[in-house]
């Protein structure tokens, strides 16, 4: 997949994408509805979106709320079949187009795309003065194709990436999965912590939750990917989500425990999927306490895994 941030890389072989419009955070079974949408024979997949979240851009103080970041995205949008991801700036340059300037400037002269889709409940353009009729409307006139895709329901209700993050900050994961279409999945580099799980017997991988809605704090059993280095590929785990309260910490991170696993994965990328929520987090008295508890967490992700 090609990524392209900014108008000025878009060169005349890449011009002609169908493309599908949106945040796409989570890239949950609705936008994944979308995505068909968007398939035309003859034409690249594209899709549009911006960086960072209009929200983020807007409120940039408020709790975190992303259900990924962009490279989480990207990955996920790769692995369903698209060519072309434009990830363009959210700026005040882009907020001040007009419905009008936005689709002559961005979608026909720009990225020159021969074909857009949107959700039904689409706006954009300065003030999101714009709906999906006058995106129908001004695209036609512009020689674009446009098709508005209905939101998407299942038997439990509306999917949406709102409901998801509820779900997974009560801690079912599960409940998220049914409206993703695939495991909830933390991805970054693996940091260096302070060691403290290698000197118990659990050497861990950590990487950071910093600008994602935080899922209910505890033990979950994973599945792991690493996306880089030589140890590449698909592994079983268990990972504590949280802030340590074993050691006084105060600072969220995730720390995963790979079964069967020997090696390095410092500075490796790796996405860390939230299978099954076990337990909330705990402080125990002493270390072995935590070590019998950790030994039970294990056995638990296995089974949970197994099944």
């Amino acid at each position: 997949m090609r990524i392209f941030r900014a108008l000025d890389q878009i060169e005349a072989s890449d011009r002609g994408a169908s493309a599908a419009i949106g945040n796409f955070d989570g890239v949950h079974l609705g936008h994944q509805s979308v995505l068909d949408l968007a398939r035309r024979a003859g034409a690249s997949l594209g899709v549009l979106t911006f960086e960072p979240h209009p929200r983020e851009f807007f409120a940039p103080d408020a709790p975190p709320f992303r259900l990924m970041n962009a490279a989480a995205r990207a990955h996920r949008l790769e692995k369903l079949g698209v060519n072309v991801l434009f990830e363009l700036p959210f700026d005040a340059a882009i907020i001040e187009l007009t419905p009008e300037r936005f689709v002559a400037e961005v979608l026909a002269d720009g990225l020159g795309l021969s074909h857009v889709v949107v959700g039904a409940d689409f706006c954009f353009g300065k003030g999101r003065l714009g709906t999906a009729a006058d995106l129908e409307r001004l695209c036609h006139a512009a020689g674009i194709d446009v098709t508005i895709a209905p939101l998407l329901a299942t038997e439990t209700g509306e999917v949406s990436s709102t409901r998801i993050r509820r779900a997974l900050s009560d801690g079912h994961p599960e409940v998220a999965t049914e409206m993703l279409g695939h495991i909830h999945r933390i991805e970054g580099p693996v940091l260096h912590g302070e060691k403290r799980g290698r000197e118990l017997g659990y050497p861990t991988a950590n990487i950071s939750i910093t600008g994602l809605h935080p899922p209910k704090f505890g033990v979950y059993a994973v599945r792991v990917e690493v996306f880089d280095g030589p140890h590449r590929g698909e592994y079983d785990g268990v990972a504590s989500l949280g802030i340590r309260p074993m050691f006084d910490g105060d600072q969220p991170n995730l720390e995963t425990f790979i079964f069967d696993f020997d090696g390095d994965l410092y500075g490796a990328e790796i996405s860390v999927g939230l299978v099954k929520y076990l337990r909330p987090e705990a402080k125990f008295d002493g270390l072995p306490a935590l070590i019998a508890q950790m030994d039970a967490d294990s056995a638990a992700a296995r089974d949970a895994l197994a099944k």
